[in-house]
């Protein structure tokens, strides 16, 4: 039985993910695959963000997740602990560990030792880090304005929005949904 819902969706430019879903629907009729349509384009469109952003890391010689660390470092403007670069970066301790090694022998990031406990450490941008983050992110949000380009501002307000609804409920704030 279609509904109002269907027609609208039925009425859309077709994108891998309806494929997908009409596959789905075929095997599986009586399941509502309604949420694919969101979940799968966030994933996909994210798949596809990534790919292309990242073109300029590349160049740069460092991946997503580096570059990632030493944005959080530039954007807070201070020192951070390796448990703090994890939570702002959603890593593992030990992923950060890793890439500070790297970002060290790169001399993009300095580590100091804390005076009062030996056990922590206090991780800083060098000239040369602030250097690459600030020569990037022009770049970067150059490519991010052409890819939304083709939305209406209005559209893209509304996406914000929406987005911005969904990842509070994944992330855990007043009247998320628990994983």
């Amino acid at each position: 039985m279609a509904g109002a819902g269907d027609e609208e969706r039925d009425s859309r430019p077709d994108d891998t993910v309806a494929g997908v879903v009409r596959q789905w629907r075929a095997v599986h009729p009586d399941l509502d695959t309604a949420p694919m349509e969101i979940i799968g384009r966030i994933n996909r469109c994210a798949a596809l963000l990534q790919q292309a952003e990242d073109a300029p890391l590349r160049r740069a010689g460092l991946s997503r997740p580096e570059f990632d660390l030493l944005g959080a470092l530039r954007r807070t403007g201070h020192e951070l602990t390796p448990g703090e670069l994890a939570r702002e970066t959603f890593s593992s301790g030990a992923a950060v560990t890793k890439r500070l090694k790297q970002l060290t022998e790169r001399g993009l990031v300095e580590r100091r030792g804390d005076p009062r406990d030996r056990r922590v450490a206090h991780v800083r941008l060098t000239d040369a880090g602030r250097d690459l983050v600030d020569g990037l992110l022009p770049e970067q949000l150059a490519y991010e304005r052409s890819v939304l380009a083709g939305l209406a501002p209005h559209g893209r307000d509304e996406l914000a929005a929406l987005l911005c609804e969904l990842l509070g409920r994944l992330e855990g704030r007043p009247g998320a949904v628990r994983i």
